[in-house]
């Protein structure tokens, strides 16, 4: 009597729908750890809908995904702010004493946080959540694709996606380019989830989602110094408009610490030979097609 094929990709889906939802409440008050977490939920599942999905090309599908982008979208300038912020107090523990000029900056940052989750939490009301989840019970109520296409779909996800990084960082070379190495991360950020995913179906363990996920927070350290560096570069530009000469020299100091760090963080990031870890990362991940 042939073997019952056991369904691993149902439940992968519905896990991925599930922790969305759980963090949505609390992200619209606010909580930091909650938004967070809401991002990185919406992401997976934004990855998961057109590996795991019946129809991944389906109108549904296409809705949920669009919908979930601006999700995570709207979290994105909070949970900056949130990071700057920090960034700045651990700066500030570092260098003694407060002077005036830095007390108003961190309570500038302060109030830029307040505003950017009072225009998250409208941002995300705004959006249709209600649709978003009709189309993925829909979605869920075909189940989930059988686990062989779904294996065959993360294959070639590793591929096209594997060879688009590799381009990126052979036309990057040792470059300094914000824009680029942010899409990098992500990009490593979506193969990494892929690779997650393969690991839950199969039930085998390897060191893709590890490898890509040192290259990810490395290039996260680059971006965060990066934003902060950019917002004291705003805050010293509109005080020498002003004439608040001592604020404007404190901005700009606060902005080269944090530029130089941004170089700091990159530098790092290169150390990690990150082609050859790319590498190192999709053969964990199995054959190509052109390999099997």
């Amino acid at each position: 009597m042939p073997s019952k094929i056991v369904d691993r990709a149902t439940p992968l889906l519905k896990d991925r729908i599930r922790a969305l939802f759980r963090q949505l409440p609390k992200a619209l008050t606010g909580d930091e750890e909650s938004i967070h977490q809401m991002r990185v939920a919406g992401r997976r599942l934004r990855v998961a809908l057109p590996l795991l999905a019946r129809k991944p090309h389906g109108r549904r599908v296409r809705r949920a995904r669009r919908i979930l982008r601006q999700l995570t979208r709207a979290g994105g300038t909070s949970r900056d702010m949130d990071v700057s912020l920090s960034l700045f107090e651990e700066r500030l523990k570092e260098i003694g004493p407060l002077t005036p000029e830095k007390r108003l900056l961190r309570e500038r940052l302060r109030a830029g946080r307040r505003r950017s989750h009072a225009r998250m939490t409208d941002a995300l009301m705004d959006l249709d959540i209600a649709r978003l989840r009709r189309d993925l019970r829909a979605v869920l109520a075909r189940r989930a694709e059988l686990v062989f296409t779904v294996l065959l779909r993360l294959r070639d996800a590793r591929d096209s996606r594997g060879a688009q990084i590799l381009e990126s960082l052979e036309v990057l070379g040792e470059g300094f380019d914000l824009p680029s190495l942010h899409q990098l991360r992500r990009r490593l950020r979506r193969l990494r989830y892929a690779a997650e995913q393969a690991e839950k179906l199969t039930g085998q363990a390897n060191d893709a989602p590890a490898l890509f996920r040192q290259l990810q927070d490395a290039l996260g350290l680059v971006r965060d110094a990066f934003v902060i560096a950019a917002w004291m570069g705003r805050q010293a530009a509109a005080a020498a408009e002003q004439g608040r000469v001592e604020l404007a020299a404190e901005a700009r100091a606060q902005e080269q610490f944090f530029l130089e760090r941004s170089h700091e963080h990159h530098r790092a990031f290169l150390a990690l030979s990150p082609a050859m870890t790319v590498r190192r990362g999709l053969e964990a991940m199995g054959a190509s097609r052109s390999a099997a």
